[in-house]
């Protein structure tokens, strides 16, 4: 193996590269969670992973969610992520409690606890009852007329406890699999705010699944949509120990995933299925939460290793600066500036494009303006000859 091999395989992994999933649905199933914070670059790193590589539009992501088919949660990590509806279940349950527990401290600090918690459940499940979706400020709203969000007689509304608490009980409703994303609202000025349901309204039934089973589905699901990975890698991703994963090696199936060794890592990955990558030079704009980056901590190195000394550091997450790839590796950062009916892209490579370069960096333009749906400038921060 090379460092390309590893970018190369993870981008074809992933269907960055390749033919892309048939619809946003299966684009999150096969990376099982996608990192959704950031709710509008999350749909970027879903749409460009369907087939046609930005045809598929923030709105057909947005019908994904609105439809149940896709879930906005709080699951692996306390943070949010997309999941299918079918996995959302069995997540929470393997994930949840970890979850829980990494946000134990904070919630004593804000005075949850059993009888709290269980008042603002009651209360979201009247609010909530008949198929309702509310946005989060609705929410506080029926929490404050519950009395719920009153201290000491007096309301906390616009206070930073008030928020904080709020999202604290609505993290710990979503854990409980109570609470999880409804459809969301397109506000008037066309942004989208989330909305949340009952998670019983939104998810089909299921048995429980075994936790053994459960850990060798989730680690046979993250090696075929990210590999090649290391047990560390899947670790710190999806907020499990390492035992937990190795755990889920011994009981995948046998002959599922291969092993390799390289630049003093053990890989673990599915077997490939033929998939070839792109007509090279090929240019990708991710976005700084993608897959691609935070799929992968010990080994997400290899993103930058284009030339020795040459590539550009990610460092922390910048919401106005996103990786730009050149060949599978960081060369370069971008940004966009959205206008009421147009945007801009503003591209900074890390060196002079050459003529082929320059072609592949407006395809790539023009799949995202594909995806926006409105005209898309390119705005090249060239570094001369």
């Amino acid at each position: 193996m090379r460092p390309f091999d590893v970018v190369r395989q993870r981008l074809l992994a992933q269907q960055v590269w390749g033919a892309g999933a048939g619809d946003a649905g299966a684009a999150v199933r096969r990376l099982l969670a996608v990192q959704a914070q950031e709710y509008a670059y999350a749909r970027w790193s879903v749409a460009q992973r369907c087939a046609g590589n930005g045809r598929d539009s923030a709105t057909a992501v947005d019908h994904a969610l609105a439809d149940g088919t896709l879930l906005r949660t709080h699951v692996l990590r306390p943070t949010w992520h997309l999941v299918h509806r079918d996995d959302a279940r069995w997540l929470l349950e393997l994930s949840g409690p970890r979850v829980r527990a990494a946000m134990k401290s904070r919630d004593r600090e804000l005075g949850i606890d059993g009888a709290l918690l269980g008042r603002a459940k009651d209360a979201f499940a009247d609010a909530l009852a008949s198929g309702t979706h509310l946005d989060r400020q609705e929410l506080g709203a029926a929490l404050e007329r519950a009395g719920v969000l009153v201290r000491t007689g007096e309301k906390l509304r616009g206070s930073p406890v008030h928020g904080q608490l709020l999202g604290h009980l609505v993290l710990n409703a979503e854990l409980d699999m109570l609470l999880v994303s409804g459809a969301p609202r397109t506000t008037t000025g066309g942004s989208v705010r989330p909305t949340y349901a009952l998670f019983e309204d939104r998810v089909p039934p299921a048995a429980p699944v075994e936790r053994d089973a459960a850990l060798a589905r989730l680690v046979l699901r993250y090696f075929s949509g990210h590999g090649p990975a290391t047990v560390k890698d899947c670790s710190l991703w999806s907020g499990l120990t390492m035992a937990d994963i190795r755990r889920g090696l011994a009981g995948t199936p046998a002959g599922a995933l291969e092993r390799r060794e390289f630049d003093g890592h053990e890989f673990f990955l599915a077997v490939p299925d033929g998939s070839h990558a792109p007509r090279l030079p090929r240019v990708d704009l991710l976005q700084c939460y993608d897959e691609m980056v935070m799929g992968y901590t010990p080994t997400r190195g290899y993103l930058f290793n284009r030339r020795e000394g040459a590539g550009l550091r990610l460092g922390n997450a910048n919401l106005s600066l996103h990786p730009l790839l050149i060949d599978g590796f960081q060369a370069g950062l971008w940004r966009h500036v959205l206008g009421p009916e147009a945007a801009t892209v503003e591209a900074r490579p890390d060196h002079a494009l050459d003529g082929g370069e320059r072609r592949a960096l407006a395809a790539a333009v023009e799949r995202y303006g594909r995806f926006l749906h409105r005209p898309l400038e390119l705005r090249l921060q060239d570094h001369g000859p």
